[in-house]
């Protein structure tokens, strides 16, 4: 008896955090929805407050095609705007670290020594 009780509580949170993981993904599906209207994403929520398991799978029949297609367009968003925060992160490359370093050696700004420090920095 004890051993299915156990066996009954973990059906049970399973289901539950399975409704969890799919309500999250609705939400963020109708928030990443550029068509739908402001008013239909509200009428969503209020019907997932009220008639949770019922609006979730009514919504995935109805939407689930369209969440694939724009949770891969995020992703790919995603994945095209990295490299150029990335490149803003990082600032200059090496190469023109080392040119603007040889430029204010060529003015007569920094000594020898100094660019050759600047040079290592930039190389490391």
């Amino acid at each position: 008896m004890y051993f299915w009780e156990i066996l009954s509580w973990m059906l049970w949170a399973v289901v539950f955090i399975s409704y969890l993981f799919a309500l999250f993904a609705i939400i963020t599906d109708l928030f990443r929805d550029r068509a739908l209207n402001g008013w239909w994403k509200a009428v969503w929520i209020v019907f997932l407050i009220f008639l949770p398991f019922l609006t979730a799978l009514v919504y995935l029949i109805a939407r689930g095609g369209g969440m694939a297609e724009r949770g891969q367009r995020a992703a790919a968003d995603a994945e095209d705007s990295a490299p150029a925060s990335l490149r803003e992160l990082a600032g200059k490359s090496p190469s023109d670290e080392i040119a603007a370093a040889s430029a204010l050696l060529q003015a007569g700004t920094i000594t020898q020594d100094e660019f050759a420090l600047l040079k290592s920095k930039a190389l490391a």
